[in-house]
């Protein structure tokens, strides 16, 4: 079984936008080719043409027994009445995380405004994925992605799982720390690559993974992640495929970990 972890239905590439239907659609068509069992869909920070809302994402999948949605936030936006309706999501089953995006959006994820997120997140046990590194968008400011800043957050929430997105890229080292100290923390391979990983950053990648896993990180702590349409599933799974460790280790990343963390 493969789950991917950190999916999108946002519209990046195309100069028209496509509807929500669309990319729902080109995403199904891209796990059944890539033999990807499960999909996490991550909604944006954003909400706009290309970019659907939480509620938007919910709709259209509720049929579906393979996609799940975590719902992203806005620290603009975020409000008491914005509970409400994630509970009421979390309550059903509707949503399976929750995400932050500090990098894209001025914030720390210590900050005090997401406490009462983080009681949710504790009440109905659903993991918090914050982005880290590097952003897509060269507007973003990487003072506040870097993966350390978790380490609070983590800290203070005990009762909170928290995914630390991209390995950190480019702070991979810091990210182990992060999440090899705190038994609250995990991290995703996700987004690592615009498209296909080329030979040489494929191999500088695998090597930062592999060091990971080799001294101080457990394999239960990593979840396989693409970031698709950012990058390509194919290029993800030839990643892993070649990746120097244990296939109990490979099956503990490529859906094992997820299974358990997302409660799937």
């Amino acid at each position: 079984m493969v789950i991917d972890c950190h999916t999108h239905i946002n519209n990046y590439h195309n100069e028209e936008v496509d509807s929500i239907q669309e990319c729902l659609n080109n995403l199904i068509t891209s796990m059944k080719r890539n033999r990807v069992d499960k999909s996490m869909i991550l909604t944006s920070y954003r909400v706009g043409p290309g970019r659907p809302s939480t509620k938007e994402a919910v709709d259209a999948t509720r049929d579906l027994d393979n996609v799940f949605i975590v719902a992203g936030m806005d620290y603009h936006r975020f409000s008491a009445a914005e509970i409400k309706e994630l509970e009421g999501y979390a309550k059903e089953g509707s949503i399976k995380g929750l995400k932050l995006y500090p990098g894209y959006q001025p914030f720390y994820p210590n900050d005090e405004k997401w406490e009462a997120l983080y009681a949710l997140a504790a009440q109905y046990k659903l993991p918090v994925m914050i982005h880290s590194g590097d952003t897509y968008t060269p507007k973003g400011k990487v003072k506040y992605s870097h993966p350390i800043h978790v380490d609070e957050a983590a800290v203070d929430h005990p009762d909170v799982n928290f995914v630390i997105c991209h390995l950190g890229n480019p702070w991979t080292r810091d990210c182990m720390e992060v999440v090899y100290k705190n038994k609250n923390v995990y991290t995703d391979i996700s987004g690592l690559v615009l498209g296909n990983f080329s030979d040489r950053f494929e191999r500088y990648m695998r090597k930062q993974l592999e060091e990971m896993l080799l001294f101080g990180v457990e394999p239960d702590k990593v979840l396989f992640g693409t970031d698709w349409p950012i990058s390509s599933m194919e290029t993800y799974l030839e990643f892993m495929e070649e990746l120097a460790a244990p296939v109990k280790e490979k099956q503990k990343i490529l859906y094992q970990n997820a299974e358990r963390l997302f409660n799937l």
